[in-house]
C-alpha cells in the first residue's frame, strides 16, 4: 500500500497515540450516547495493540452545538466492548494527560478527553503548521509512534489528524487500512449510471462535494433527501420560508447555482411528511406551511427514486431520509435502504445512522461496501487526496527514505 499499516511496526512497548473517531449521536437531554457503531471501531485496532501503552484521542460534536460534551461515556462504552480496563483522563494537553501518559506501563489505555476542548482543534491547518501547535509540541514528544484510523473525520485538517503524523513515524490503522483498500478496489470496477441518495443534515459539507462528484462522473443522478433536498426546495422557491438552518443564504444560493449548472442531474422531493399534533401527515411540497417540520420523503418521491436506484450501476446513499429513529418516519430510509439492497448494483452506504439503520432492518450483508464515515466518504469518491491520507503517505515516504 502506498501508506504504512499496523504491520510495519513492532509496538510492543512503545507509547502509541491513537486517534479514532468516536464522534457518536448523543441524546441532547440525557447526553446519552445512543449509537455506539464509531466506539466499536475504534477496537479493532485496539486489539493488535495488546503489549503496547495506548492513548486514544477522540473529538465529539463541535463547539456550540448540542452533541459536544466530554468522552467519560465514550471510557465506558469502550471498556465493556473491549473487556479491558479504559482509564479516563479529564484532560487532554495539560500537566495532568501528560503525567497519565509518562506512567502508562506496558498494556495499559487511557482515553483523553475531547480533543475539540483545545481551540486549535477546531481549526483547519497546513501539515507543517499543524506540527507546530501546542497540542503536537506538548504531547509528541511523550509517543513513538501515531496511528491514525479515524477515517469518518479524514477530511478534515486538524492538529491530531495531521500534526503528530508531521513528526512522528505514522501508520493507518486497521480502519483505515480497510477502508482505503476497500473502496480502492470497488472504484475499480464501478460502472454507470451512478446514482447518488444524499441526505443528512451536513449541507455544507455535502455541497462542496456535489459538483466534484458530478464533474468526475461519480453523480450522473442525484435524488435529494433530508436537510439539504429542503434547501435546493428553498432554492427553487418551492418552500416560501426560511428554513432557519446555519449559514442559511450561502447555502441556498450554492444549491441555487448548482441547479442551473447542471438542471437535468438533481431530484427533490414532491411529496413529504410532516409532524402535526404528534402525528404524521403526508402533503404535497405545495401545501407547505411555515412551522411545518419535514421528517421524511413522502410515498411519491420514495416511488420514483426506487426506480432510479433500480436503474443504476453503481448507487451511493449517504445520510438518512428523514427522522428514521421515529417509528412513524422511518418509511423513506427503510424503503431506499431496501431498494438500495435489493438493486443489481455496486452499492455503497455510508454514515453512522444509515450503518445503524442497515443493521436495524436486517440488511447489513446486501451491500458491498458500508462505512461510518459521511462527508469523508463523500470527498473520497470525487478523488480528493483527504488530508489525513495525505499525511499518511507522506509519513511513509519520509519513513521508507530512511
Amino acid at each position: 500500500m502506498r501508506i504504512l499499516t499496523l504491520d510495519d511496526f513492532d509496538t510492543k512497548g512503545k507509547t502509541v497515540f491513537l486517534r479514532v473517531d468516536m464522534n457518536c449521536p448523543i441524546d441532547p437531554t440525557s447526553m446519552k450516547i445512543i449509537e455506539t457503531s464509531r466506539i466499536k471501531e475504534s477496537t479493532e485496532s485496539l486489539k493488535d495493540l495488546e503489549g503496547a501503552k495506548v492513548v486514544i484521542a477522540s473529538h465529539q460534536g463541535r463547539v456550540g452545538n448540542k452533541d459536544y460534551t466530554g468522552m467519560e461515556n465514550h471510557a465506558k462504552v469502550l471498556e465493556q466492548i473491549l473487556g479491558r480496563k479504559i482509564k479516563y483522563v479529564e484532560d487532554v494537553i495539560g500537566s495532568a494527560a501528560q503525567n497519565e501518559i509518562k506512567n502508562m506501563k506496558d498494556g495499559d489505555i487511557i482515553l483523553l478527553d475531547n480533543l475539540r476542548l483545545c481551540a486549535e482543534e477546531n481549526y483547519e491547518f497546513l501539515s507543517p503548521d499543524a506540527s507546530q501547535t501546542i497540542m503536537v509540541s506538548r504531547l509528541s514528544k511523550l509517543f513513538d509512534l501515531c496511528i491514525l484510523d479515524s477515517f469518518p473525520s479524514s477530511h478534515r485538517s486538524h492538529p491530531s489528524i495531521i500534526g503528530f503524523a508531521h513528526v512522528l513515524p505514522a501508520c493507518a490503522g486497521r480502519l483505515v487500512e480497510r477502508e482505503v483498500r476497500k473502496l480502492d478496489e470497488i472504484m475499480t470496477i464501478t460502472k454507470g449510471p451512478h446514482v447518488l441518495v444524499l441526505g443528512g443534515s451536513k449541507v455544507v459539507d455535502r455541497l462542496e462535494a456535489i459538483k466534484e462528484l458530478i464533474q468526475n462522473g461519480r453523480a450522473d443522478q442525484v435524488l435529494l433527501t433530508g436537510v439539504i433536498a429542503n434547501v435546493f426546495l428553498r432554492a427553487q422557491g418551492r418552500v416560501k420560508f426560511p428554513l432557519g438552518i446555519k449559514r442559511e443564504e450561502e447555502v441556498v444560493q450554492k444549491a441555487h447555482s448548482l441547479i442551473g449548472e447542471y438542471p437535468d442531474v438533481f431530484s427533490v422531493p414532491v411529496d413529504i411528511a410532516v409532524e402535526r399534533n404528534g402525528k404524521r401527515v403526508e402533503i404535497d411540497v405545495r401545501e407547505l406551511v411555515k412551522g411545518d417540520n419535514i421528517f421524511d420523503l413522502g410515498p411519491k418521491t420514495v416511488e420514483y427514486y426506487l426506480k432510479s436506484i433500480q436503474g443504476a450501476g453503481t448507487v451511493f446513499m449517504s445520510g438518512p431520509a428523514g427522522f428514521f429513529e421515529n417509528e412513524n418516519f422511518k418509511f423513506g430510509t427503510e424503503a431506499l435502504l431496501k431498494g438500495v439492497a435489493d438493486s443489481f448494483a455496486t452499492t455503497i452506504v455510508s454514515g453512522g445512522h444509515l450503518t445503524a439503520a442497515l443493521k436495524r432492518y436486517g440488511l447489513t450483508e446486501k451491500i458491498n461496501h458500508i462505512s461510518t464515515a459521511g462527508g469523508a466518504l463523500v470527498l473520497y469518491l470525487t478523488g480528493v487526496k483527504l488530508p489525513m491520507i495525505q499525511a499518511l503517505e507522506e509519513a511513509a515516504t519520509r519513513y521508507r527514505a530512511k
